[in-house]
């Protein structure tokens, strides 16, 4: 190996003369700045065992009584949180709630619309106070209507916006508190491919999704140093009732919806040429909020089955 080169040598005394000292200032801001660095928070500790993983943390879940959220209530529970969960539903939220508990998670359903306030607040209170506190939220309610921008009344703007926008708004709110009490935490906000792939008569969807990418970005730089991670999930289209809906075909039998959905896929899905399940994107959900991953905030990952690749 041979002997580093003396500095004093001609090469490296024009080098630094040329930069005008600024190198040397940028030395001395370096190691300023490690010096800070030592004093930052220290990574969490990481956990392996899938079946422990999220062993007592508490879960909060936003519009898990179908689709997503339910498929991701389910998840995270299998995996040892307790999973509080609301939507408007109250049947398909106490038969989620069943479910976990049957199979011997921890559960609460709530009843609560994200477009209020005051339910919002009330949901998360009750959370706290059933299971003591919290340390992952997945902010997932979401609704769509689709037609043309100028055939939008005011109050269906309103709608959509409110319950895509203003109620993840609301949620964070009220969920930021509890995670800054626990020292830190992670919350996920459920964007969609249409941020940045979309279509005709989603302008309203679009924007709502647009805007959560935007949220996402800023809370994170305003939490991080608190320890809280934010971060977005950007799923493609999954078969969910409400793609169902959208689709005009809530109403045919099952068989029929599979056949038009496989055929969908294979038109618009360039990569795997079908659409997500709903256990697909709450797995990528729950991996995002994993412990072992304590470098990430401020980011949107997608998950579109290749359908942004081309």
């Amino acid at each position: 190996m041979s002997e580093p080169k003396n500095l004093d040598n001609p090469p490296r005394r024009h080098w630094l003369r040329a930069a005008g000292g600024a190198t040397l200032g940028a030395a001395a801001g370096l190691l300023g700045g490690i010096a800070m660095g030592r004093a930052g928070r220290a990574p969490a500790p990481t956990i392996v065992e899938a079946a422990t993983r999220f062993a007592a943390k508490v879960v909060l879940i936003t519009g898990a009584t179908s689709g997503i959220g339910r498929a991701a209530a389910i998840a995270f529970a299998r995996q040892g949180a307790s999973v509080a969960f609301c939507g408007r539903r109250e049947a398909l939220g106490a038969e989620v709630e069943g479910q976990i508990k049957e199979s011997g998670g921890r559960a609460l359903y709530v009843k609560a619309d994200v477009r209020d306030e005051a339910q919002v607040r009330a949901f998360v209170a009750k959370t706290v106070e059933t299971f003591g506190g919290l340390d992952i939220a997945l902010n997932n309610a979401g609704i769509t209507i689709e037609k043309p921008l100028h055939e939008f009344s005011a109050a269906e703007w309103g709608d959509v916006v409110d319950t895509n926008l203003r109620g993840v708004f609301f949620a964070m709110k009220y969920e930021i508190p509890e995670l800054l009490k626990r020292g830190g935490g992670t919350i996920l906000v459920t964007s969609s491919s249409n941020e940045h792939r979309t279509s005709p008569r989603r302008s309203v969807y679009t924007a709502t999704k647009s805007g959560l990418i935007g949220l996402v970005r800023a809370a994170a730089l305003d939490y991080g140093e608190q320890g809280i991670r934010i971060n977005a999930i950007v799923p493609g289209t999954t078969d969910t009732a409400l793609v169902r809906r959208v689709a005009g075909m809530e109403n045919v039998p099952d068989a029929a919806w599979e056949i038009g959905a496989a055929q969908w896929g294979r038109s618009n899905v360039l990569g795997l040429k079908r659409m997500a399940k709903p256990e697909e994107i709450a797995e990528f959900a729950v991996a995002m909020a994993s412990p072992e991953l304590t470098y990430m905030t401020g980011a949107s990952l997608i998950s579109d089955g290749g359908s942004g690749a081309g």
